[in-house]
């Protein structure tokens, strides 16, 4: 639910309050009120407990905990007490919720792939369940899976998968790729056969980053793959379509009906296929970037905003509906009342919107808030705000536990109980009738208090989540809610009927987009910060609340105080002398962070994940979100040599960091190149480069050597410790520098090519006397690195080695030469492999 859904949903109750009778709900009070409250916090706080284990136990472990609840409630029952009802309705509550959300996850955990089948050719049958994700490289799609087989036996894989269909080379010649190379143009529950090789979930693992993983765990993935379509593959077959499916065959074919209807304008196109049918995927990453920095990225997908105002509005018109249908057919309203056709349709018309727009995570959650509200409304009680509140809470966990990791969950609910907290009768107050102009300017005053409200309470939290806070947002969303609410969504849905009012959509997203452009362009549009340990975050957090409440102003100040340590704070730094080596996790490409006392320097800039120049890239979804959250600018990019899975980021970075110097040993400018002998100093840290020599490059620039040849080869030493960072160089390359400079060792060394067989040589290994090696590679990655023999090497010297698949992002410090930190150990958690 987004943050503006509070106020409708309040407006919502407000209605049905108007329709119902009144009536005090007294058994609220006292004892059952004080186990009610204490049992719904619990089971909050059980679910918090449940995933913060880093392996489960086993299934019964869980069983036996959930069935302890109720006994616990039972023997309170027989003597109960006001104290002992907190206690066990507190501790009830933790193990309903650690038992019942441990034993989902054993039991879902048991389906997971078996390892031996990874890489396997698997012959499948079953269906399409879900948009497929179109791109240049070819499409993606859940799958769902009827049988399984592995030489012709049947074997045992997971029931949801996601798959990919890999595009091929277009045979125009211009070396890109295209779908219809590869893929035939898959449509939503469609029945096929293929061949497909699976893997375990796998996604990169870094501070402060995107965990895939849980994603896939949340969604009921438990393997991914891709479809094999070679000329020596069994030929895939197209075997029916379901009737079970048609709503997701509608909602491509009105994807694909806008895409049509506006094919010169993307911009507009994505964001109405966004709205309509929940296709978050048709929006361009350059358009994000735009709604994030301007604060109403939350307004351009299905949110609790979309489905809230949706139920408000359809409860209106039923309660409307239904007052007239009496006058011809009285019993109506004595077979079923007015609150409860209005309060019941309501809710069934934001779900059906809800379900055609894809029957996303946000609109789960704010149809089992709608839900909660619109019941408690009917049955005609008025339980204090908090309870309400948390009844919600615990009734989103229990159909999804982990949403309780996922920033949106905590920016629906803080913002719901802000406004609600805030404004505590707003959500039981009866609306007395008033003229239409009093409507109108009670309706623009409350936006403008609820998104003043909510821009200030949600400042520390949206910080603290996201590294940035829009300074612009308030503006925007004063403009852009109502525009996107009341007019580009409901032109967008009644399009599908009538596909001109579809223009007259896009053209408010156009007028909108050259609003927020213009906004983005102020110099303070949005501030970014490092992101707080969560001592600095809860206190921030308080604060921001404390600003708003209905408090005296001394008190609501104090809150500054709470707010001011996670505003001012600053990611420790190693220590004059000392420096830091963190090896990101990027995938099958190369991504290191150098940090001393004052500066930092980013050797490579990690792969891009396609072949087309805009394919997304490791520098945009992994560096720079880490750059934010540490609160890093950098003095120094160097980029070892021109392979994409070196280079693929650099324009990310470069956009994000123009005050940073570059050195490459491909640019065209010959003061960037990077050249033995270049040398600097920063706080006690010498840095010198040992590769390429002057002769390498020819009188005009160019590289005398093979790109990996070219390798910009980059020393790092305090004088007590040394880190080596060689990028692609090959053997002969290795073998050169050990002997010219047999001098050299390196406490720490980023593996060569990966750990390619054609490097990591002997000589080398002899020469540096490393004693740690961390290796850069994909998980299961085509070139087979790092190589088993090159690994043999490692352990014939007694040399330590990590590599991301295993260790996610890997941290060295000079301070502590003999420790190497893996982020998947620091952050372990069951959903990760």
């Amino acid at each position: 639910m987004g943050p503006q859904a509070g106020g409708i949903l309040a407006r919502l109750a407000g209605i049905l309050a108007s329709l119902a009778p009144k009536k005090n709900d007294k058994a609220d009070n006292g004892r059952r009120g004080v186990w009610r409250t204490g049992t719904l916090l619990g089971g909050v706080l059980g679910v918090a407990l449940q995933l913060q284990q880093a392996e489960l136990q086993a299934l019964g472990v869980y069983l036996a905990l959930l069935g302890l609840a109720p006994l616990l409630v039972a023997a309170w029952a027989w003597r109960p007490s006001w104290r002992g009802g907190v206690v066990v309705g507190v501790l009830a509550g933790v193990l309903a919720g650690f038992g019942l959300t441990g034993a989902r996850a054993a039991h879902f955990a048991a389906g997971a792939l078996d390892p031996a089948l990874q890489g396997q050719d698997i012959a499948l049958t079953g269906r399409i369940d879900s948009l497929p994700q179109r791109s240049a490289q070819g499409e993606r799609f859940e799958f769902l899976v009827d049988s399984a087989r592995l030489g012709g036996e049947p074997v045992q894989v997971p029931a949801r998968l996601q798959l990919s269909w890999h595009g091929g080379v277009d045979a125009g010649g211009e070396g890109g790729w295209s779908i219809a190379a590869g893929s035939p143009g898959l449509r939503a529950g469609e029945g096929w056969g293929f061949t497909v090789r699976l893997r375990s979930p796998h996604g990169n693992a870094n501070p402060h980053g995107f965990d895939r993983e849980l994603w896939l765990w949340e969604r009921g993935i438990q393997a991914t793959g891709y479809v094999r379509s070679g000329p020596r593959d069994p030929a895939p077959q197209r075997l029916s379509r379901s009737p079970w499916y048609s709503l997701d065959a509608a909602r491509q074919a009105v994807s694909e009906r806008i895409d049509a209807r506006l094919p010169d304008d993307p911009r507009s196109a994505g964001v109405i296929a966004a709205l309509v049918v929940g296709e978050q995927s048709a929006i361009d990453r350059a358009d994000w970037d735009l709604f994030r920095t301007t604060g109403v990225a939350h307004l351009m997908s299905i949110s609790g905003l979309h489905v809230t105002m949706f139920a408000w509005l359809a409860t209106v018109l039923v309660a409307l509906a239904w007052r007239r249908l009496a006058r011809w057919w009285p019993r109506a309203l004595f077979a079923v009342p007015t609150p409860w056709a209005a309060g019941v349709g309501g809710v069934a018309f934001a779900a059906a919107y809800a379900l055609f727009s894809g029957w996303g995570v946000p609109s789960q959650r704010t149809l089992i808030m709608l839900a909660v509200v619109v019941a408690l409304r009917l049955q005609v009680r008025r339980w204090p705000w908090p309870v309400v509140w948390l009844l919600a809470m615990v009734a989103v966990l229990a159909l999804d536990p982990w949403a309780l990791l996922q920033p949106g969950f905590w920016l629906s609910f803080v913002a719901v109980g802000i406004l609600f907290a805030t404004d505590p009768g707003g959500l039981w107050q009866d609306r007395a009738p008033l003229s239409a102009l009093r409507r109108a300017v009670r309706s623009v005053a409350s936006l403008v208090r609820e998104q003043g409200i909510v821009t200030v309470a949600l400042a520390p939290l949206t910080l603290l989540l996201f590294g940035q806070f829009s300074l612009v947002g308030l503006l925007a969303n004063l403009v852009a809610i109502p525009l996107v609410t009341l007019w580009i969504t409901p032109l967008a849905m009644l399009g599908v009927l009538l596909p001109p009012l579809w223009d007259a959509a896009a053209w408010a997203v156009q007028a909108m987009a050259l609003g927020l452009a213009w906004l983005a362009q102020w110099p303070w549009a949005a501030i970014f910060r490092p992101v707080a340990p969560w001592p600095f975050a809860v206190a921030a957090v308080v604060g921001g609340v404390l600003l708003v409440l209905r408090l005296p102003w001394t008190l609501r100040l104090a809150g500054l105080m709470f707010v001011w340590p996670a505003l001012l704070y600053t990611p420790p730094r190693p220590a004059p002398g000392e420096f830091e080596l963190l090896a990101l996790d990027v995938g099958q490409g190369g991504a290191v962070l150098l940090r001393t006392a004052g500066h930092s320097l980013l050797y490579d800039t990690g792969p891009r994940y396609g072949p087309q120049p805009d394919a997304a890239d490791a520098g945009d979804r992994v560096v720079l979100p880490l750059l934010r959250a540490l609160g890093e600018t950098l003095d120094a990019v160097v980029v070892s040599h021109r392979d994409s899975d070196h280079s693929g980021g650099a324009a990310a970075v470069r956009a994000a960091q123009p005050g940073a110097r570059w050195l490459s040993s491909f640019d065209a400018d010959p003061f960037r190149h990077c050249v033995a002998g270049q040398r600097w100093h920063w706080e006690g840290v010498d840095f010198e480069m040992l590769h390429p020599q002057p002769a390498h490059y020819g009188p005009d620039g160019a590289p005398r050597l093979s790109s990996n040849a070219m390798s910009c080869v980059l020393r790092i030493s305090n004088g007590r410790h040394s880190a080596w960072l060689g990028g692609d160089i090959d053997a002969a390359q290795e073998v050169r520098m050990a002997l010219a400079r047999p001098e050299l060792r390196a406490t720490v060394m980023l593996a060569p090519h990966h750990g390619s067989l054609t490097s990591s040589s002997p000589v080398l290994l002899n020469t540096l006397l490393p004693r740690w090696v961390i290796v850069q590679s994909g998980y299961r990655n085509r070139f087979g690195h790092p190589a088993p023999a090159v690994l043999d090497r490692y352990r014939q010297r007694g040399i330590d080695w990590v590599s991301s698949p295993e260790c996610g992002a890997a941290t060295w410090r000079s301070e502590e030469p003999g420790a190497m930190a893996c982020q998947r150990e620091v952050a372990r958690r069951y959903w990760k492999k």
